[in-house]
């Protein structure tokens, strides 16, 4: 990476006054934002659909290719006369600083009927872009769309509760399924069409201004989705389908009983009599959407640790090594360079740090963990990185900088922040400061949290983890980017020399 610098902000965090953020106009504004305070990376989360049962998690996804439906721009579907203003006018009264997530999916529901229905009656106009679409991503799309609707038919269960002809993927019964079921299989189509169409072109809108997207990808999916559905063989599941084993990590400094995720683990054996052919699908997926990918749990590609399904906690789990120097050698055959950063965050073994050195690959340091212990070579500390590395003040997991500072940080916390900094500060003026320490470090990337450098506290938290509910709602307020913001970030990224591009005018 050159040096740069950029912010975290996931789309559903935009304004917009359609109760979620969206690909439209607040998008491309935040871009601009971007451009004129001279930053180069936009870091999002994953852009996955997500769920009303699992909280609205982008880390939890149905699918590991889809996209989320609910970041379709409702303006840019009137501009493109798949939507009438009259279906705009009567949205109801949404809130502006948190996603509902329950009152979005029921409005935007009622829209993509109305789109869809639109598409039926000018198809001829759409044909052309969306029988390209369907076509290229036949691999993943079929089976997604069919996931989707059987998963409606049978009231929402989980894939392993349908039918057993279903379950088992019976070529007969899916082609009878398709056959009753062909409208609603093409409105999922499209609506993942308008999806991708409308991601792209802002995208390219973004890299024109200079700016690389960084995106997020768990490196576990969900087991009630669709890539567990089709692609059975690669999970260690019984004959039955269920999991055998689950993911998690050990017991540690945090937590005395580790954690226990739930995802289905890999079988790493099969994956590598395939030619890790899924795994290079998902990232050539994701490598379309984004210019730099961080990869959660990176650890968990050298050796992982598995917990036989029936135990409540992650104690009783074993380590297991995986395949990684010929996993991430395939890899790069497929994507030179391989643009990856390695989320080794928590307790990092050599044989992990072995591996990204040998690949070249940049951690993450966050500056909310270098203070909470006496240590002058503490590895997140700013005079001990290097420059292979992203720094952080926070990510999407940690409260805000205000939010640290006012119930986490303990005095002696606090102490050492100062010592560090070379004076007592305010809560009005910690974030800025600990941004500063990060510009001036000698990593090539920094990234902070819109929230941290608008100085906002605990209520602008995005997600506390091993929590299920209240997590992925905070909505950045309309006109708090203001250009003097971007004036005085501006300032600081030229001062430090990590200016992306000449920075443009940036107008409310």
């Amino acid at each position: 990476m050159a040096r740069k610098s950029g912010l975290l902000l996931h789309i559903t965090s935009l304004p917009s006054p359609y109760g979620i953020g969206d690909l439209g106009p607040s998008a491309y504004e935040f871009a601009d934002f971007l451009a004129a305070a001279g930053q180069g990376f936009w870091q999002i989360v994953p852009l996955n659909p997500t769920t009303q049962a699992l909280g609205n998690n982008p880390y939890s996804s149905p699918s590991a290719f889809a996209g989320n439906t609910l970041l379709i721009s409702p303006d840019i579907l009137v501009k493109e006369n798949l939507l009438s203003d009259d279906g705009l006018k009567s949205r109801p009264s949404f809130p502006v600083d948190y996603c509902d997530y329950a009152k979005v999916i029921s409005f935007k529901e009622g829209l993509f009927g109305k789109v869809f229905e639109c598409f039926k009656k000018d198809r001829a106009r759409h044909s052309k872009g969306y029988d390209k679409f369907c076509s290229e991503n036949s691999a993943w799309l079929e089976d997604y769309a069919l996931y989707v609707v059987i998963k409606g038919f049978c009231e929402g269960r989980a894939w392993n509760e349908w039918p057993a002809k279903l379950r088992n993927r019976e070529p007969k019964a899916l082609d009878i399924f398709k056959s009753q079921h062909g409208e609603e299989l093409e409105k999922v189509k499209f609506l993942q069409y308008i999806f991708f169409k409308q991601w792209f072109a802002f995208k390219g809108y973004c890299n024109d201004k200079g700016i690389q997207i960084i995106g997020d990808i768990p490196i576990y999916v969900s087991y009630d989705s669709v890539d567990v559905w089709v692609n059975y063989e690669i999970f260690k599941l019984d004959e039955e389908r269920r999991p055998t084993f689950v993911s998690g990590v050990p017991p540690d400094y945090f937590s005395a009983t580790g954690q226990l995720w739930g995802n289905p683990v890999y079988r790493w054996d099969v994956l590598k009599e395939k030619g890790y052919k899924w795994w290079i699908d998902r990232m050539a997926q994701n490598f379309s959407l984004v210019d730099i990918l961080r990869v959660d749990h990176f650890r968990g590609f050298v050796a992982f640790w598995e917990v036989p399904v029936k135990e409540k906690t992650a104690i009783n789990g074993r380590w297991i090594k995986a395949p990684v120097i010929d996993f991430f050698d395939t890899l790069l055959e497929t994507f030179p360079g391989l643009p990856i950063i390695a989320e080794d965050l928590g307790i990092i073994t050599e044989d992990v740090r072995e591996v990204m050195q040998r690949f070249g690959f940049p951690g993450m340091k966050v500056l909310l963990f270098a203070f909470g212990e006496d240590n002058p070579e503490h590895p997140y500390l700013p005079h001990n990185f290097v420059r292979n590395c992203v720094v952080y003040t926070g990510t999407h997991d940690n409260n805000t900088v205000v939010g640290w500072f006012d119930g986490e940080a303990k005095a002696e916390e606090k102490k050492r922040l100062f010592r560090y900094l070379g004076r007592e500060v305010s809560r009005n003026e910690v974030s800025w400061e600990l941004i500063r320490a990060a510009m001036m470090s000698i990593s090539n990337a920094t990234v902070f949290p819109v929230q941290d450098v608008l100085g906002l506290g605990k209520e602008a938290r995005m997600n506390t983890p091993s929590t299920c509910e209240g997590n992925y709602r905070w909505r950045l307020l309309p006109g708090k980017l203001t250009p003097d913001l971007a004036k005085k970030l501006l300032e600081m990224t030229t001062a430090y020399g990590r200016a992306a591009k000449a920075a443009v005018s940036y107008k409310l």
